[in-house]
């Protein structure tokens, strides 16, 4: 009984030791599912925390572009602040130079109107200026006009006395002033009729008087030029010596190229050997 265990007793008694104790297997059963368990949980929470990462990166993505989107807007309202500034700093300059030209043109405006009144007042003037100027002329050259009437009247009582577009012009020749052939000689009968004209021309005043000789057709033209000369001559300078300015006497000859009576007789020469005096009052303008 008590000898040598036999193989088999001891094999049977190996196995005996070596198989796991029900106990343990569904620990390691509970293990596992517990590990599968945490891993799915983690997993779980892994998901969870990807899904809120991608929302939280949608949400930023969002976040972006609505600053990317601000900021555009953002910028762009700068840009139009910026040109309504400088629309509005222009729109200043410019009421300010509309203003400052304004206040210009209300000076010239006022200048202006200042040079037109103080131009009409002027205008007036001068206007009332050449009223009286005109007047005081036509009173001159009424009274000129009648000193004129006056001495044609009393000239023509001593000679042959016409008026002219000059002027008034006393032809002293044939009856009234006689030169012989070929002289230049004035006889007393001449000066007697010369002191009366002068007399009456010393009563009158604003004139100048110019003394004319002339020949007739008998000779050369050179000859009687001075002929006609030295006539002229005798006659202003006895109306000096009687009294007349020797300043408002003027002498020319024209020999015999202004004959007062065309034909070769003894009368018409007789009359074309003459004087004639040419009185001109400057107060007056003739040949109007």
């Amino acid at each position: 009984m008590f000898g040598k265990p036999s193989s088999r007793g001891l094999s049977l008694h190996s196995e005996e030791t070596t198989e796991p104790a029900p106990g343990g297997d569904s620990g390691l059963v509970v293990l596992v599912i517990i590990l599968i368990l945490a891993i799915a949980g983690l997993g779980f929470l892994v998901y969870q925390n990807l899904q809120r990462a991608g929302a939280v990166e949608r949400q930023l993505a969002t976040l972006s572009a609505k600053t990317d989107e601000t900021t555009a807007v953002a910028r762009q309202a700068t840009e139009r602040a910026v040109v309504a500034e400088a629309a509005a700093r222009a729109a200043a300059e410019g009421r300010s130079l509309a203003e400052a030209q304004t206040a210009t043109a209300r000076g010239e405006a006022d200048a202006a109107r200042q040079e037109a009144t103080s131009a009409r007042e002027t205008t007036a003037l001068a206007q009332a200026e050449a009223a009286r100027a005109q007047a005081e002329a036509d009173r001159i050259r009424k009274k000129a006009e009648a000193e004129v009437n006056r001495l044609e009247a009393a000239l023509g009582q001593i000679a042959e006395t016409r008026r002219t577009a000059l002027g008034l012009v006393m032809n002293l020749g044939s009856d009234h002033l006689k030169f012989e052939f070929d002289k230049a000689d004035l006889r007393p009968e001449d000066r007697e009729l010369l002191s009366r004209i002068a007399g009456i021309l010393m009563t009158s005043h604003d004139y100048t008087l110019s003394v004319n000789g002339h020949t007739d057709d008998v000779g050369s033209e050179a000859y009687n030029q001075k002929l006609s000369e030295r006539r002229a001559e005798a006659v202003r300078d006895y109306l000096v010596k009687a009294g007349l300015p020797a300043e408002i006497l003027s002498v020319e000859g024209h020999g015999k190229s202004l004959p007062l009576v065309p034909g070769t007789s003894e009368a018409a020469r007789a009359k074309n050997r003459r004087v004639e005096l040419g009185i001109v009052n400057i107060q007056i303008r003739y040949g109007r």
